[in-house]
């Protein structure tokens, strides 16, 4: 693996353990709802690892990720179309698609 493509799975992680550590302020749907600097913080980073991938896949295509393509169009999505996007699938996300996401890239990096 390239060390940019490295770089980049770095920075996915480190966005995702930052969303693990904003949810644990927020350990609940409502709670994260009615808390918009967590909201906001999420958002960012789900921007930040749509927008790595997006350049690891440009670097690797076949880079195994689950769903890249998805991810990728969610960042878009979320950027610019911000508003098609309810704070509901936000939530999903964290708590379903981040785990699996998570375990593949630190898999690839060669962490616990």
């Amino acid at each position: 693996m390239s060390r940019e493509i490295d770089k980049l799975l770095t920075d996915i992680h480190k966005s995702i353990s930052l969303i693990e550590g904003y949810l644990l302020q927020a350990p609940t749907y409502n709670a994260f709802i009615n808390d918009l600097l967590i909201m906001d913080g999420v958002q960012r980073r789900l921007s930040i690892i749509g927008e790595a991938l997006w350049k690891a896949d440009k670097l690797d295509k076949a880079l195994p990720i689950t769903d890249k393509k998805r991810i990728i169009s969610f960042r878009h999505i979320l950027i610019h179309d911000y508003d098609l996007i309810s704070d509901a699938t936000i939530w999903m996300i964290c708590q379903k698609r981040l785990p699996v996401l998570k375990n593949e890239v630190q898999a690839l990096l060669n962490i616990q």
